[in-house]
């Protein structure tokens, strides 16, 4: 690469300087002026311009960025004539970057492909548009998107849906077809007598804030009696979260730290109506500790065991943690945090799959209010989107 400077007085005597000596196709690098003393400058004759070119150097044109703003069509003659400056000259080697992108367009291709395959799913090919509106929706309402596409298929196979145009009756039909899959389970039912239920799951679902909730409407509403017990010794402040609570509606309170305290403690309570267990939070990856839940709970002889979930849980990890806490007995679910929930999609997996029926929702921190029993028709509405939380 051949570089020189020049120096003129002016620009233009300048670049006249670079054009004769290196010819029109010289490249400009640098321009600047040489100023010397501020009184001196200004002396005709003193005043230099000093302009670097060169020769065989690749610089994109300022002239064909300016005409680019002038019309698309400028813009794209423009970009093309940059990017045929990158081809490599005949019998030269490809460059390196160039197989670069070459190997990102590849992936890129690869990626899109493997997307539209996923959207695309089994019996969504030409999808009418009152059924892709469901659909979209049901993935704006975290429903997996090949649950989704499953349950699309179905609806695109019930001729009571041919000619409808309206996404909201289309809706409704889904709600009744998932109404017949999922369980609920009744509320606890204390006219057969004495009951004694426990709350587990992992930690920060809102267990204890549940436990306060029911026992407030079985005490206040239907004027039983009823007892609390607490082993969450774990974490700082829950006994006296759950004790203040107790004192607030006068419940007897025990806490318990061992199997034997336990067994003694639901014995202290046997004249109660209904007996509420509240747990320390256990991961399910934590195999020991759930191992020790189950022997509490074999202690309490608990006629109820209510795995409690949070809403706002990936779907992936409320199976694992269902399928884990399974081992300490548990018979029913409690879902929490529904109105913290962007959707209510996650948890159908969970509901369709999980051998355990819906037994209570919550949807706030007031107590004794932000709970019901659960309902499938509700739930189903939920999910759908056809039900605000």
């Amino acid at each position: 690469m051949d570089v020189r400077t020049f120096r003129a007085p002016t620009m233009q005597e300048a670049l006249a300087l670079v054009r004769r000596e290196l010819g029109p196709d010289a490249a400009v690098l640098h321009t600047r002026e040489l100023r010397g003393s501020p009184w001196l400058r200004w002396i005709p004759g003193l005043r230099q311009i000093e302009v670097t070119a060169a020769l065989n150097v690749n610089v994109p044109s300022r002239l064909a960025t300016r005409e680019a703003a002038r019309t698309p069509a400028a813009a794209y003659a423009a970009q093309s004539q940059q990017h045929s400056s990158l081809r490599p000259a005949a019998g030269q080697t490809r460059p390196a970057f160039e197989q670069q992108i070459k190997g990102q367009l590849d992936e890129l291709h690869s990626l899109v492909a493997d997307l539209c395959r996923r959207t695309q799913g089994p019996g969504l090919a030409g999808l009418p548009e009152v059924l892709f509106r469901v659909y979209t929706d049901l993935i704006d309402a975290e429903v997996d998107q090949l649950l989704a596409g499953e349950l699309i298929a179905a609806l695109r196979q019930d001729p009571t849906l041919a000619n409808v145009a309206d996404p909201v009756l289309v809706k409704a039909r889904l709600v009744r077809m998932l109404e017949h899959e999922l369980r609920v389970a009744p509320p606890l039912d204390l006219s057969q007598g004495r009951r004694v239920a426990a709350l587990v799951g992992p930690t920060g679902v809102g267990k204890t804030t549940t436990i306060a909730k029911l026992a407030a409407n079985f005490r206040l509403q239907q004027r039983k009696r009823v007892g609390l017990i607490t082993v969450d010794t774990y974490r700082i402040a829950a006994v006296e979260q759950l004790r203040t609570y107790a004192e607030i509606i006068e419940l007897p309170m025990e806490v318990v730290s061992t199997p034997r305290e336990m067994r003694q403690a639901v014995q202290r309570l046997s004249a109660m109506d209904l007996v509420l267990i509240d747990t320390a939070g256990r991961s399910p990856k934590d195999e020991v500790r759930i191992q020790e839940l189950k022997t509490l709970l074999a202690e309490a002889a608990a006629d109820d065991v209510f795995l409690v979930l949070s809403a706002v849980t990936h779907a992936a990890a409320l199976a694992r943690t269902a399928e884990r806490f399974a081992e300490a007995g548990t018979t029913a679910l409690i879902l929490t945090k529904l109105d913290e929930a962007a959707g209510m999609g996650q948890v159908l997996p969970l509901l369709r799959a999980c051998k355990l029926p819906l037994c209570y929702l919550t949807d706030g921190q007031n107590v004794p209010d932000d709970i019901a029993p659960a309902d499938a028709r509700r739930v189903a509405r939920l999910i759908v989107g056809l039900e605000q939380r």
